[in-house]
């Protein structure tokens, strides 16, 4: 609700309210309002309550510059570490990326992408970087809940998806990261 804006920025979060709003006991919405402070969207002030940040467009900028810079490094790595198993699951992922392209199903071709770019950051094998991105996904899917899709975007989208599987395939770390950075931007 705090990405979504449903919760405002400097909005205070009482504890009574989001146990009934949420249907839970005090002991979750605690734990959620610590985690929510850990990922920086919640400020605590005391003796004052907890109140929301939320993220700024300029957050969201540096975030998604910072998501480029790791997704990068992330298909260098996988490029030079992926193994057979992961190979498989790059390889069936974008075939059903192509799949539903041909069907036109922009919400499933979401779906597939998120699941692509989870295998690069597996085959990346390192776990810093996974949980990072990881977590850039989760924080940038709710910024593009109001995107519009022009007619050519699932098409432009497998092309740059295309590119970077040739790239794994050829196990070419330089057209690889090129590709990525072509397909984030």
């Amino acid at each position: 609700d705090i990405l979504t804006g449903k919760l405002k920025p400097g909005q205070k979060l009482v504890e009574q309210e989001l146990c009934r709003e949420y249907k839970v006991s005090r002991t979750p919405v605690r734990e959620a309002l610590r985690q929510l402070e850990t990922d920086g969207l919640v400020e605590n002030i005391l003796n004052r309550g907890a109140f929301v940040i939320g993220m700024s467009r300029q957050d969201y900028e540096d975030m998604f510059e910072l998501r480029k810079i790791y997704e990068i490094q992330a298909t260098k790595w996988a490029i030079e570490r992926i193994d057979e198993e992961e190979m498989d699951r790059l390889e069936e992922t974008f075939e059903f990326m192509e799949f539903y392209t041909l069907r036109n199903d922009i919400d499933k071709m979401l779906t597939i992408n998120t699941g692509f770019h989870q295998v690069i950051y597996d085959a990346s094998h390192n776990r810093m970087l996974k949980k990072m991105l990881s977590s850039y996904q989760t924080f940038l899917k709710y910024k593009g809940q109001e995107s519009v899709y022009d007619d050519n975007y699932l098409s432009t989208v497998l092309e740059e998806h295309r590119a970077i599987f040739k790239a794994f395939k050829d196990k070419d770390v330089k057209t690889g990261a090129l590709a990525m950075e072509i397909h984030i931007d």
